[in-house]
């Protein structure tokens, strides 16, 4: 039996970043995962949709704007299998990059299936048959979420799919129904219909991007209205089927329809991978509940990232994992746990946000004012070409402190950092406005927003 410091079920970014501390820290670490390093997000979530909207923005660019940029192509065409292979090749390239980093650390890297036996042992099942113990004092779960099913739809592959299946299509679809306008169905809407694939989006809640600030919400599904999407929202499915030709859904909104499409792309949620073994104990949802230094309900076995429950992201998942790590091997740290952080959401235009939406700020009976400044009239953006959408910050009336900030535009997912920032170190309007922004950026707008909160906006 092979003893370690610590043992890391699961290689994804709560995995991988953790047994990295770890061994950052002198210790002796094995990471166990059953496909490949980098979880689900390198392999088939963050970065190679990331692949594919990029490829589609680009699209979508040359077929929409050319013109206006004094652009011309003749017969502009595209090759939907290398669209495919481009982002399968970089998703390859960079967990090489993990498994790069592991023999740098000296991280035992081990493929199969573990199941935890009890404290300090975890029994793993490899690829060639063959089953290992190993033994550590620590043991970290980090074995992620999966692609929550449709009940009495499951996936094919073909037909009825996840976002994984998505990626992999081998041939375009000319239609398909997306059910869940999460960020997850609204980027694959955004990217198939940039290549003239009929998409609707069926969304139970009354608004795409539910989560997010309404008002931003009802800006993108216009948005997405225009681009020539179909969007029924405060729409339930009631019926399913699998046709010889794709799939009849049926729905019931303000009326009763009956969809039909090639492809349905099912982004209802997630479901958490618990590993084999020992019962820890679970929230009602199947999570894993750990206290305030990540250990679960036996002590050394803790767990980090998305198998802890909401929110299900990968920069959250890393920032627990090392929190748990640092707390596992300094008793005299604290580990933090998530307060604020960014949510983005990569169609296009782009969603960014961070903190309180308006929504909730009113709940709270905060009082509050609003700054909003328009990509239209934001210099950069002209000359860009991309002058849809604004950002949206809300302060705190009486001290001007930073409740929560919301951006729809291009690159909003970059800007946000500065707003996340800006909550972490308890800055003001005053803070914002002495900070001088270069010109032209797009992070003048976040300067002008902050200007317009007490109507002094140079450029509106």
């Amino acid at each position: 039996m092979d003893s370690y410091d610590l043992i890391v079920i699961g290689g994804g970014p709560a995995g991988y970043v953790g047994a990295i501390r770890a061994a950052q820290m002198g210790k002796k670490v094995v990471c166990i995962d059953r496909d490949r390093a980098g979880g689900t997000c390198l392999n088939w979530g963050c970065i190679p949709t990331k692949s594919l909207l990029r490829n589609a923005e680009l699209y979508h660019l040359m077929t929409h704007k050319a013109e206006e940029m004094g652009l011309k192509f003749d017969n502009l065409s595209y090759d939907w299998s290398k669209v495919i292979s481009r982002s399968r090749g970089i998703a390859d390239k960079l967990a090489g990059g993990i498994e790069f980093l592991f023999k740098k650390n000296k991280i035992e890297y081990v493929l199969g299936d573990a199941a935890i036996q009890g404290a300090g042992k975890v029994e793993v099942k490899k690829r060639d048959g063959k089953t290992e113990t190993y033994a550590s004092p620590n043991i970290l779960v980090t074995t992620g979420v999966g692609t929550r099913e449709l009940p009495g739809f499951p996936f094919n592959g073909a037909t009825v799919v996840g976002s994984k299946q998505a990626m992999v299509l081998p041939k375009q679809p000319k239609s398909v129904i997306v059910i869940g306008a999460g960020a997850i169905g609204v980027e694959f809407a955004y990217f198939f219909n940039a290549y003239k694939t009929q998409v609707t989006i069926v969304e139970m809640m009354p608004n795409v991007l539910p989560v997010e600030d309404t008002e931003i919400s009802v800006t993108l599904e216009k948005s997405l209205l225009k681009q020539g999407m179909k969007i029924l929202t405060n729409t339930k499915v009631t019926k399913t089927e699998t046709t010889p030709t794709g799939v009849r859904i049926t729905v019931e909104g303000k009326e009763k329809q009956v969809l039909e499409a090639d492809v349905c792309l099912v982004a209802i949620g997630v479901v958490p991978v618990i590993p084999g073994g020992v019962d820890l104990q679970k929230t009602d949802r199947g999570y894993i509940v750990v206290n305030d230094r990540y250990e679960t309900s036996i002590p050394g076995i803790y767990a980090a990232g998305d198998i802890i429950g909401a929110p299900w992201l990968a920069h959250v998942a890393s920032f627990e994992a090392k929190e748990a790590v640092e707390g596992m091997f300094n008793k005299e740290h604290q580990p933090k746990k998530v307060g604020i952080f960014p949510g983005c959401t990569y169609c296009h235009p782009q969603v960014a946000s961070v903190g309180l939406t308006e929504r909730a700020a009113k709940e709270k009976n905060l009082a509050f004012k609003v700054g909003k400044f328009p990509f239209q009239a934001s210099g950069k953006a002209m000359a860009t070409g991309e002058t849809e959408g604004y950002v949206k910050i809300i302060f705190g009336e009486k001290h001007g402190e930073i409740l929560g900030a919301h951006i729809i535009g291009a690159e909003a997912t970059e800007l946000i950092a500065e707003l996340g920032l800006a909550i972490n170190m308890e800055a003001t309007m005053e803070d914002i406005e002495a900070t001088i922004h270069a010109h032209p950026t797009l992070s003048e707008a976040v300067h002008e927003a902050t200007g317009a909160a007490d109507g002094m906006a140079i450029h509106i």
